[in-house]
């Protein structure tokens, strides 16, 4: 790559880790931001440290700053056993270059030893029913159903989430998402709490949401820019279904 040249897609590790074949929990912008809300939470409440972050020439020249601090918009976390990662984007993606991130993300896991990346997102509703859905390959699914988490009968994934599970089938990875009904005009910090309360039944995390559930003010203003910015995008843009 020439000098000054931005690449395709790269994960640039900014800190080492002894990674130990680490779940990935990864979260994009979609309904109620119901995905980086609760990704975030998992961040913060496993006291995770940011690892990397994305460069890539097809990412739109947008960066996130809330409370005045200047974040990259597209990063990535590790606990310090290296057993738990996270991936948090808070821009919306165009369809230009989706698989080229999605290849590069799964390199990045792939070349950690996980074998398995969850991603967590909504679904935009008119109302929240306090449950989570999973899409996954079947008998993954059936896993998930013993732990109170529905498997979703049909519908379409698109996006990087429908990339990370169709590129997951082709790999020794396995994909799965949770999913929860999510309010399609403004930050859903309950959806997000569905979405923890899911991984702590299916991965005994035991992340207390109850301050979660509590943050339906406050995410407001913090995400109300790209709140307004999704459902935008979303006018044109496929989204997800079920």
């Amino acid at each position: 790559m020439q000098q000054g040249a931005f690449p395709e897609a790269e994960v640039f590790e900014i800190k080492k880790v002894n990674y130990n074949s680490p779940i990935v929990f990864a979260g994009f912008v979609g309904a109620g931001l119901a995905g980086p809300i609760s990704v975030g939470y998992i961040i913060e409440k496993l006291k995770m440290e940011e690892v990397a972050y994305m460069r890539s020439k097809y990412l739109p020249p947008s960066t996130v700053f809330i409370h005045g601090m200047l974040r990259h918009p597209f990063r990535f976390y590790s606990n310090k056993e290296g057993t738990i990662c996270a991936i948090i984007c808070e821009i919306t993606l165009r369809m230009e270059g989706l698989y080229t991130l999605v290849a590069a993300i799964l390199d990045w896991a792939e070349q950690k030893g996980s074998h398995e990346i969850v991603i967590l997102d909504g679904v935009a509703s008119d109302s929240h029913d306090d449950k989570a859905y999973c899409a996954a390959e079947e008998d993954l699914c059936r896993i998930m159903q013993d732990k109170g988490i529905s498997m979703i009968r049909q519908g379409f994934i698109t996006g990087m989430p429908g990339g990370i599970l169709n590129e997951c089938m082709m790999r020794e990875i396995r994909g799965v998402s949770f999913l929860v009904k999510a309010n399609h005009t403004q930050p859903d910090p309950l959806a997000a709490a569905t979405l923890v309360d899911a991984v702590n039944r299916a991965y005994q995390t035991n992340i207390d949401t109850e301050d979660l559930k509590k943050q339906t003010e406050k995410l407001g203003v913090d995400f109300k820019e790209l709140s307004e910015k999704y459902s935008e995008d979303r006018k044109t843009d496929a989204g997800m279904y079920m």
